[in-house]
């Protein structure tokens, strides 16, 4: 049984430039936190993820209209026992070329060299194949060697007797095993505790690196 659990989340602020956000976690913080992303498509259920870890449905603005995320935006967990980035989605059909490379590039520079982040949570619907940003991003991910998890939104929109083909069918496109994929829907908040399993370990991981002075990623 998980025994970890959130107490508290606030909004700090919003970033829309890279440097500045470094500059915040260097300079904000008397000691390194663990920092977990969320990550996905735009209207993949972000906002409604990070709304269910912090039991607060008013936290991180949900939009009606697909791509309205355009800044990474921080989240404080447990009084900054964990921070949360929420960063834009990615792959909005229209959005304009100059939007969608701004996105990407901010995206982009967020993971290279950031030693502040310990997971990447990347989110996917559980109802459609994964897109080909998608796939770009785990390989990505891969290439930098950053841990993450995948999680497949909106699992509470098909039947039971079919989730497990549809999480295989992800797993097969992603070219990861099923059992990597954790089905999660912010309505029923199903598997929330197994989420909150991966953040508690996300969190030791930073205090052991701390005690031994490591800042690697696995």
């Amino acid at each position: 049984m998980n025994n970890y659990t959130i107490k508290k989340a606030n909004f700090i602020t919003s970033f829309a430039n890279i440097k500045v956000y470094k500059d915040y976690r260097s300079e904000k913080t008397e000691k390194p936190m663990a920092e977990i992303c969320v990550a996905g498509r735009s209207n993949v259920g972000k906002s409604s993820f990070i709304n269910m870890l912090a039991n607060n449905k008013k936290l991180a603005f949900s939009s009606s209209t697909p791509g309205r995320t355009r800044l990474i935006n921080l989240f404080s967990f447990n009084d900054d026992e964990f921070l949360l980035a929420d960063l834009p989605g990615y792959g909005y059909s229209k959005a304009s070329k100059e939007t969608t490379a701004e996105f990407q590039k901010l995206t982009e520079e967020y993971f290279y060299d950031n030693v502040f982040l310990k997971r990447a949570f990347v989110l996917v619907d559980i109802r459609h194949d994964p897109s080909d940003k998608d796939k770009q991003l785990l390989k990505f991910l891969h290439h930098l060697l950053i841990p993450f998890t995948v999680f497949a939104t909106k699992s509470d929109k098909i039947s039971k007797s079919q989730l497990v083909k549809h999480v295989q069918n992800l797993a097969n496109h992603l070219q990861i095993g099923r059992d990597n994929i954790i089905p999660v829907s912010a309505t029923t908040k199903l598997n929330l505790d197994k989420v909150l399993k991966v953040i508690e370990n996300a969190i030791k991981q930073e205090t052991v690196e701390e005690e031994s002075g490591e800042d690697v990623k696995h």
